[in-house]
């Protein structure tokens, strides 16, 4: 090859270095810029509260006390007219929640605060695949009791079936739940397409109620209590509340919720926003003096 031909050579090359090298830098900048780290800021105080106080750890106790003495009043008979006579021979049951009710996932929000990560369905199932998450204060005890006392529970939840349903039964196993099974682990169906056939709990209470009387629900949203919070504005749920107020610790046992849930989508009007509009959103709606 002649002088001439490789100083040609080289040029080209030369060329197409910098071209590679530009298009790589546009790409990776674009691709940056489309998603910038997620900023959970926000969501420090709450997880910690989870984590570290002693008002939460109270306040788990609190509501899991109230299940067991509502309990024993069912068993002593003494709301006994308060229940229709087509329900007093079906056997007891009590619907659990999951997330946050039984099962304590703060470490996969510390995770995604520290690594600056928005939620993302496969680390969320790569969290459960690992079998770590603790019991909430109380649970355990109280739906162990329960058990020994002929009632049976339902753990409930919209995490995913199939991926998730045997890591879920471990996790609760693992804990020292007792009476757990692919039975009465009840968790939302994922259709072939990889979506969720239906994310809302009502009809799997049907399937609980054909056959068992539900004494209560135990939930840290309000979706876990009734159908009727579903998809409603945060006026609407506040309304709901006020009018469900004498239930609260009687039929509905609310666990404190403070890092995520429905109460979150309902200040987004159940919309699929960026992180960026989400920061916006929650500061709107802090109220001032």
């Amino acid at each position: 090859m002649s002088k001439k031909m490789r100083s040609k050579r080289n040029y080209l090359y030369a060329i197409v270095l910098v071209v590679c090298s530009s298009t790589a830098t546009y790409f990776v900048s674009h691709s940056s810029a489309q998603k910038p780290p997620a900023n959970n800021d926000y969501d420090i105080g709450a997880t910690l509260f989870v984590q570290k106080s002693a008002e939460y750890r109270a306040l788990a106790y609190q509501a899991y006390n109230i299940a067991r003495w509502r309990l024993d009043e069912d068993r002593a008979g003494k709301n006994k007219h308060d229940i229709p006579k087509t329900e007093r021979k079906k056997p007891r049951a009590i619907m659990v929640d999951i997330d946050e009710t039984t099962l304590d996932n703060s470490a996969y929000q510390a995770h995604e605060i520290i690594d600056h990560e928005s939620f993302n369905p496969k680390a969320w199932y790569a969290f459960g695949e690992l079998r770590r998450s603790k019991a909430v204060p109380g649970a355990v005890e109280m739906l162990n009791y329960a058990v020994s006392k002929g009632v049976k529970i339902f753990f409930v939840s919209n995490r995913d079936d199939p991926p998730q349903k045997q890591a879920t039964i471990d996790n609760l196993k693992s804990v020292g739940f007792k009476d757990v099974g692919p039975d009465n682990v009840l968790l939302r169906q994922i259709g072939p397409d990889g979506k969720a056939i239906n994310s809302s709990k009502e009809p799997r209470r049907e399937i609980i109620r054909a056959k068992y009387r539900i004494l209560f629900f135990v939930g840290d949203n309000l979706d876990d209590q009734s159908a009727d919070y579903e998809h409603k504005s945060v006026a609407e749920r506040f309304a709901l509340a006020d009018r469900d107020r004498e239930l609260f610790g009687k039929k509905y046992i609310v666990i404190p919720g403070p890092t995520y849930g429905t109460w979150e989508n309902a200040l987004f009007d159940y919309k699929n926003l960026s992180d960026a509009e989400k920061t916006k959103v929650r500061l709107s709606n802090l109220q001032l003096p």
